[in-house]
C-alpha cells in the first residue's frame, strides 16, 4: 500500500469518524471497528433495506452536484423504510469514488447524508470508502425498527380495499427525484391505520401498482381524474409536445417514476380512522381506486371509458450499452 493511498483513504475515514461522532443508543459501537453493533430491542422487528445510486444512470454529477446526490442516496432508502411503516435507527454508507476526484467529493457527499440522517434520527453507523477508475457510486443500507409483526408488506391487499397515493406524481426528472422528502411520518400513520398493503412509488405508479397487485393476487380499478398530477408532469408534457413522442400529464403521472410517494391499500372500514389521524400539515391522501377480484388492472377515464392499464415505468435493462 502506497503512502499516497494511506494518506487519501485514512484522511477520508478520519474525517468521517469525526463528522459522525458518538452514536446514540441503541447503538453500542459505530465507525472505527470491523463492524457496528446495534442492541436489538424486545418486541420490535428490525427492517433492512439497501439501494445504490450510480453516476450517469441515476444522476449526472456535474448537473446535480455532490450534495443532492448524497441526499438522494439516503432518501431512497428512507423511502423504503416508510413503505414498511418503519422508523429508521441507522444506516451504513459505502462510497466508490472516482480516482481523479479528491477527498472533497467524499466530504460534500457525506455532509448531505449526515444532514438528512440527522433530520430523521438515522445515524450513520459505518460503511466503506474506495476509489476506482469508474464513475461515482454511492450505496446505502438503512436499518429501521417496527413493532413485532406490524410491517406493512405488499401482499396483504384484498378486493374492495381502497387505493391511495400520498402526493402528486409525474415529472420527477425536473428535480423532484433529487430533492424529495421521504414519507416516514405518513408511513407510520398508515401502518397504525391498519393498511393492508403498501409500496413506495419508485418506478412509476402503473408499475408499482402492478407489483402490489401481483403480490396480493388481486387486481385494481383506478380513476384517471382522481390521480394527483404534479405541476412538473404538466411542464414535462409541454416540453414533449413538439417532439416525436408527445405525452400527456397523466402519462407522466402513471409512468415516470421516482416520485417516492406512498401507494397503499386500506379496508373501507379503516378510512375514518386514517383521516382522523392524518396530520393537518400534509394534504389528504388521494383515493385513486379500489382493489378488485380480477387479477387485471383497469383505468377509468372521464365519460366512462375503461381500458386496461399496462405497467410501464423504470425497469433496469441488462446487456445494453
Amino acid at each position: 500500500m502506497t503512502s499516497g493511498h494511506l494518506n487519501g483513504e485514512l484522511a477520508i475515514v478520519g474525517w468521517l469518524e469525526q463528522a459522525i461522532g458518538k452514536l446514540p443508543s441503541p447503538w453500542i459501537l459505530g465507525p472505527g471497528d470491523d463492524a457496528a453493533i446495534l442492541r436489538q430491542e424486545p418486541g420490535h422487528d428490525l427492517v433492512f433495506t439497501t439501494d445504490m445510486v450510480l453516476e450517469n444512470e441515476c444522476f449526472r454529477l456535474g448537473e446535480a452536484g455532490p450534495a443532492l446526490v448524497g441526499r438522494k442516496a439516503l432518501a431512497v432508502n428512507l423511502s423504503d423504510l416508510a413503505a414498511m411503516g418503519a422508523k429508521p435507527v441507522g444506516c451504513l454508507v459505502s462510497l466508490a469514488l472516482p480516482k481523479d476526484e479528491g477527498p472533497g467529493l467524499a466530504e460534500e457527499l457525506m455532509k448531505a447524508i449526515l444532514s438528512l440522517a440527522g433530520q430523521f434520527n438515522c445515524p450513520v453507523a459505518g460503511g466503506d470508502t474506495n476509489t476506482w477508475r469508474g464513475p461515482l457510486a454511492v450505496s446505502v443500507t438503512a436499518i429501521g425498527k417496527i413493532p413485532a409483526g406490524k410491517a406493512v408488506r405488499r401482499h396483504g391487499a384484498s378486493p374492495g380495499d381502497l387505493l391511495f397515493v400520498t402526493g402528486p406524481l409525474g415529472g420527477s426528472i425536473l428535480g423532484h427525484h433529487l430533492n424529495f422528502m421521504p414519507r416516514l411520518d405518513l408511513g407510520a400513520i398508515i401502518r397504525e391505520s391498519h393498511a393492508s398493503a403498501m409500496i413506495d412509488i419508485s418506478d412509476g405508479l402503473s408499475l408499482d401498482l402492478w407489483r402490489l397487485c401481483k403480490a396480493s393476487r388481486c387486481g385494481a380499478m383506478i380513476h384517471a381524474e382522481r390521480i394527483p398530477i404534479s405541476q412538473d408532469a404538466h411542464r414535462e408534457s409541454e416540453l414533449h409536445a413538439a417532439g416525436l413522442r408527445p405525452s400527456t400529464p397523466l402519462m407522466h403521472a402513471l409512468n415516470d417514476g421516482e416520485d417516492f410517494e406512498l401507494l397503499f391499500a386500506l379496508p373501507q372500514e379503516n378510512l375514518a380512522g386514517l383521516m382522523s389521524t392524518w396530520p393537518a400539515s400534509s394534504p389528504k391522501p388521494a383515493i385513486i381506486g379500489r382493489c378488485t377480484n380480477e387479477q387485471t388492472m383497469l383505468i377509468e377515464y372521464p365519460h366512462g371509458l375503461i381500458e386496461p392499464l399496462e405497467p410501464h415505468g423504470w425497469v433496469h435493462q441488462f446487456g445494453q450499452k
